[in-house]
């Protein structure tokens, strides 16, 4: 693959005319994304897309979870070019899920990075983009930021972390991210493993003198996705549950992380920890992490930790600063983590937060009564 970037040293935007499957709380901040010469046009339907972009000789962006191999198939008898979009990997000062617009996203021509059974633009810069000197120096610098102010995809906390109970012992502490139950990520690169409950009880298995902690994925936890597992069933595998404070602070507390496909475990590599893959994330098989999962017979190229971040941080996705809703680099999104008041919540997402804490309750209520391991 012929990767070409501009002077910023990002890809260009894609000529896109049409969007099929972006939610109606997303469309603003995706259209600022998106607008070059003209602004593309959001539709419901995805053969009225097909035919629009068909029509204006550019492409069709989708969110990845609403792709279908007809889809794929009709894009290609039209001569449509398909662009799989989904969140970038330092998005936001807050929940996608608690309807705050993304501020990173990616575009890629192949199909959703988190499918290992299929090539991705991601995967074939992992394999065939050389690095310039330039662009490694900026990448550190990026590490030496994300370490400092305790990036992580979702917040920038550096207030004191919440405490975790801890072994006073020498046994190994792991860190098992959870995940959303049904995430694509989980059906297409899980593997053999398919819940929250069962990488538990694998990593308990081959690790039974570690010092587990679990913390579950912070869409479950506001109660907008499922995954949910009650405390009981945690504990009865691993030995602490972190549910709030700063991942980045945690991950300096723990010596491994242990995980299907969660991006912590790409968050933990760029801090130097050891991490165990049960899937097939994006940054296994490259030689960075003790892989479990899956075959990976595409890759094999060994990258170095300033490689990973270079590429999945600088030059994959693309970036918006939104205070003036202009596309920017990864170091000005970080800056704007600082500013509050580009993050204050709007009516629509203080009701989403409502509808959250609501469901949470109710899941709380329900696992009071269910059998451990429900």
């Amino acid at each position: 693959m012929s990767c070409s970037f501009s002077a910023s040293g990002t890809r260009p935007a894609k000529p896109i005319a049409a969007c099929y499957g972006i939610t109606w709380w997303k469309r603003g901040r995706i259209r600022a994304f998106l607008t070059q010469d003209v602004s593309p046009r959001f539709f419901w339907f995805s053969r009225c897309a097909l035919f629009y972009a068909r029509r204006k000789k550019k492409g069709l962006a989708v969110w990845a979870n609403r792709v279908t191999p007809a889809l794929q198939a009709q894009a290609r008898a039209m001569n449509v070019p398909l662009f799989i979009m989904e969140d970038g990997f330092i998005r936001s000062l807050g929940l996608g899920s608690g309807f705050l617009p993304p501020c990173s996203i990616i575009l890629d021509s192949q199909g959703a990075y988190v499918d290992p059974s299929h090539p991705s633009d991601l995967e074939d810069m992992l394999r065939e983009t050389d690095i310039s000197t330039a662009t490694r120096e900026r990448a550190n610098s990026l590490i030496a930021t994300i370490k400092e102010l305790h990036i992580s995809k979702y917040a920038s906390n550096s207030a004191p972390q919440i405490g975790v109970p801890l072994p006073n012992d020498d046994r190994p502490i792991i860190l098992v991210p959870g995940q959303v139950a049904g995430d694509l990520s989980v059906v297409r690169g899980g593997g053999d493993i398919a819940s929250n409950l069962a990488l538990l009880m694998e990593v308990r298995r081959l690790n039974p003198r570690a010092w587990i902690i679990y913390r579950p994925h912070p869409d479950v936890e506001a109660g907008h996705r499922a995954g949910y597992l009650s405390d009981r069933t945690v504990l009865s595998y691993a030995n602490a549950i972190h549910r709030k404070g700063s991942i980045s602070q945690l991950l300096e507390q723990i010596d491994e992380v242990h995980t299907l496909t969660s991006l912590m475990g790409f968050e933990a590599l760029i801090r130097g920890k050891n991490v165990t893959t049960y899937g097939a994330p994006f940054y296994a098989g490259w030689g960075l992490t003790t892989h479990l999962g899956p075959a990976l017979p595409r890759r094999g190229r060994r990258r170095d930790i300033t490689d990973l971040a270079a590429i999945a941080l600088i030059l994959y996705p693309l970036y918006i600063n939104p205070g003036t809703e202009r596309r920017c680099k990864v170091e000005e999104l970080i800056d704007c983590f600082s500013r509050a008041e580009l993050w204050k919540p709007t009516y629509v997402m203080k009701l989403r937060q409502k509808q959250g804490q609501l469901r949470r309750y109710f899941m709380h209520f329900i696992s009071s009564y269910r059998a451990p391991h429900a």
